[in-house]
């Protein structure tokens, strides 16, 4: 009996998936100057040093008592800029938005009611492998190891609710209660997370931020990151495997997954594609991971709601490499793969599993891939395969003046948008099947919360993008009932002087659950969005808003948004049908209520 991919999740969880810390962050964290005044030689200072010597330049917080005086010393680091935000959930998905870019991100809370606030959206970075450092403004150092009841907690002496919380989504805690180690603490933590590519928790207590210490006056040890390396042995053995695998089949294919991006091995990857001429696809996790430009990009395998031809090339291979893949209900489409575990090579970000036979640990995805592509030999009979029967897609009809817009018209007019100054958030909704037919330029960032599938997330992740990308125009496409969830922050977009433009799809409610299992849950009451933005803006700030119906005002509306306010942060509703689906949203949706649907095992 065939054993088939995406019955089960074939990605056993990793710790330290990184081979080398995140873009723009550093080998070695230390100090770049002795510091001798008292005033900056406090543990506020010396964890805004490390932030900045990390990568981030950027916190997002929400203040409170625990964490005030904190803050105070964070934002005194010349090079570390706050960004205050409406709520701590928000908060996390801008750090989670800003890790996607930088390569690490920091949000700062206060004690339990920010932290558990803020929880939801550490988790999401948790299953996405992003490096978030997440402060936390913890109780006095005295009041540890009383009897005594603090304020923002469930009214027990027990202060370490917020800490069993956060250790099942962070790699490492550390919960500074004293100065002797404070420093060993906050560099651990720090480094861990760079190291795991997973976030990270620091509480520090609030008497604890602006005392000075030695420890902190003086250049500490530097705490290194030492690059992981592949074992030589293994990788020799594991290149000779695959090789021997490849060269008995016929027509190849290779597919990008989600942890491409920890194991950073999306050059090595499309070094890989050039060398052999197999066809390249990706999940649809790793939009973006791999230039679409690329002469044999075939597009995204999704199972049944594939790029058209994606999935007939891959599934009808008799080897597939897999590059880092997360097999779950939602990227199988309900489990309805059809692969063959026999036919596969699964590259982990540290280990390679070719077919049914042996598993090749302590090998990094990058070393393997380069190695691969020196010895590969060159096929391109699936490649071909595809070309034959390739079909260009037809356009959709052209809407009739004053026709309702539809979404598959607007999304024409969407793609002439895109150049590698753009970016594209999707949130989660049929905004995910949209954007994934989008074809990007090369340079053209992409972004979306796939395994956790957070409504709301684009919102603060909008914010934390565009804010560590100054250089690009975010294009964030959100549904009215994900916008109902984290709209507050449109108000820190406008205060930081960003210039997204935000497409609010107001079609009345979820339309993704309608589409996987209906019944008036699903229904929102609507809002007056560009009314509401309009309030939130309040006269400060560069903002313009619209609404749209049909497609000559969105034709006019985006040229008025890329134009005459290229400068502003725009906000453009467009109002569509509520039944108005993607196919593979329809299609995505049937698969996913039949998996959640089965009936109980007999026991």
């Amino acid at each position: 009996m065939d054993t088939k991919i995406g019955s089960i999740d074939t990605c056993k969880p990793t710790t330290g998936d990184v081979g080398s810390p995140p873009s723009n962050a550093v080998a070695t964290i230390q100090d770049s100057a002795p510091t001798t005044a008292t005033s900056e030689a406090t543990l506020g200072r010396h964890l805004a040093r490390r932030l900045v010597q990390a990568g981030v330049t950027d916190i997002f917080s929400v203040p409170g008592d625990f964490n005030l005086t904190l803050l105070d010393h964070l934002i005194a680091e010349p090079e570390l800029n706050n960004i205050g935000c409406c709520n701590e959930l928000n908060a996390g998905y801008a750090a989670d938005g800003y890790a996607r870019s930088r390569g690490v991100g920091a949000c700062v809370v206060t004690f339990t009611v920010g932290g558990l606030s803020v929880l939801n959206a550490i988790a999401g970075a948790y299953s996405e492998n992003l490096p978030v450092i997440c402060i936390v403004g913890g109780p006095n150092s005295n009041d540890f190891g009383t009897n005594r009841i603090l304020h923002h907690t469930i009214g027990l002496p027990d202060f370490s609710q917020e800490l069993r919380c956060f250790q099942t989504v962070t790699c490492y805690q550390a919960v500074v209660n004293n100065l002797e180690d404070a420093h060993e603490q906050i560099d651990k933590a720090i480094s861990t997370a760079l190291k795991e590519s997973k976030p990270v928790y620091i509480s520090i207590s609030c008497n604890l931020a602006a005392t000075p210490h030695p420890t902190f006056a003086r250049d500490p040890v530097p705490f290194a990151l030492t690059p992981r390396m592949s074992n030589k042995m293994g990788l020799e053995a594991a290149v000779e495997a695959t090789l021997e695998f490849l060269n008995k089949a016929v027509k190849p294919v290779m597919v990008g997954g989600p942890k491409l991006r920890v194991a950073k091995a999306s050059d090595a990857f499309v070094e890989l594609a050039d060398a052999s001429g197999y066809p390249l696809a990706v999940m649809p996790s790793a939009k973006g991971f791999v230039p679409e430009n690329h002469p044999h990009f075939i597009g995204t395998y999704w199972g049944a709601v594939s790029t058209p031809f994606c999935s007939e090339i891959v599934e009808s291979a008799d080897a597939y490499i897999f590059a880092g893949p997360i097999f779950n209900d939602y990227s199988s489409v309900g489990y309805s793969l059809l692969l063959k575990k026999e036919k596969a090579i699964i590259v982990h970000p540290d280990r390679v599993v070719v077919a049914n036979g042996p598993t090749f640990g302590c090998v990094l995805m990058s070393d393997f891939f380069r190695e691969l592509a020196k010895r590969v030999k060159r096929n391109e009979t699936a490649y071909e395969n595809y070309h034959r029967i390739f079909v260009p897609e037809g356009k959709p009809l052209k809407c009739k003046p004053r026709e309702p817009l539809r979404v598959n018209a607007m999304f024409q007019h969407i793609q002439k948008m895109l150049s590698s100054e753009t970016a594209v958030i999707a949130e989660t909704g049929d905004s995910w099947f949209n954007c994934q037919k989008l074809k990007l330029p090369k340079g053209c960032g992409y972004e979306f919360q796939m395994q956790y599938g957070s409504i709301g997330w684009s919102v603060g992740a909008t914010l934390g993008y565009a804010q560590a990308s100054p250089e690009k125009r975010v294009l964030s496409f959100i549904g009215d009932g994900s916008f109902q969830v984290t709209a507050q922050d449109i108000s820190t977009m406008i205060r930081n002087g960003q210039k997204t433009i935000i497409f609010l799809i107001n079609n009345g409610g979820y339309t993704i659950e309608v589409e996987i299992h209906d019944g008036p849950y699903n229904v929102i009451k609507n809002w007056n969005y560009t009314g509401l933005v309009d309030a939130i803006h309040n006269g400060e700030g560069k903002c313009w808003t619209t609404k749209v119906r049909y497609e000559e005002e969105l034709v006019e509306a985006i040229k008025t948004a890329t134009l005459e306010k290229k400068d502003s942060l725009c906000f453009i509703e467009v109002i569509v049908h509520k039944d108005d689906t993607s196919k593979e949203l329809l299609e995505w949706g049937s698969r996913v209520a039949a998996a959640n649907g089965r009936p109980p095992n007999p026991q």
